[in-house]
């Protein structure tokens, strides 16, 4: 009985990562194929309505394209619940013809009662230097 006990908790740990690397590579992809509209699906509802994106945040956004998507590094926390990655973006002003590069804080935590790991950080921000 206890070994089964033990399996199931080890399958769950594995679920909950499995779900966190489907994620991170979901929200890279919509990143780096310069996707949006459709990052606002990954931010935690708390955090958006403490930190809405308005249209304006989403049309500033869709003035660049993204040439470079690099995670730098990466903090996890101690019970597997949530990590703090910093990564660099490459933007491409599709009006100027210039690049920008942006270090971007993402904030990503695992929350159980909606099953999934959200972003409790905003989007990234082509004003930032």
């Amino acid at each position: 009985m206890l070994i089964a006990c033990l399996f199931l908790a080890a399958c769950a740990g594995g679920s909950v990562n499995n779900e966190q690397t489907d994620t991170l590579t979901a929200w890279e992809n919509l990143v780096r194929w310069s996707e949006y509209d459709a990052l606002i699906d990954f931010v935690h509802p708390e955090y958006l309505a403490a930190h809405p994106v308005t249209s304006l945040d989403i049309d500033r956004l869709h003035q660049f394209r993204v040439t470079e998507y690099r995670v730098r590094q990466v903090m996890a926390q101690p019970d597997g619940l949530g990590l703090e990655r910093t990564v660099r973006i490459r933007l491409y002003h599709i009006h100027s013809a210039r690049e920008r590069v942006v270090d971007h804080r993402e904030v990503w935590r695992y929350d159980e009662e909606l099953e999934a790991w959200l972003l409790h950080s905003g989007l990234p921000d082509p004003r930032q230097r």
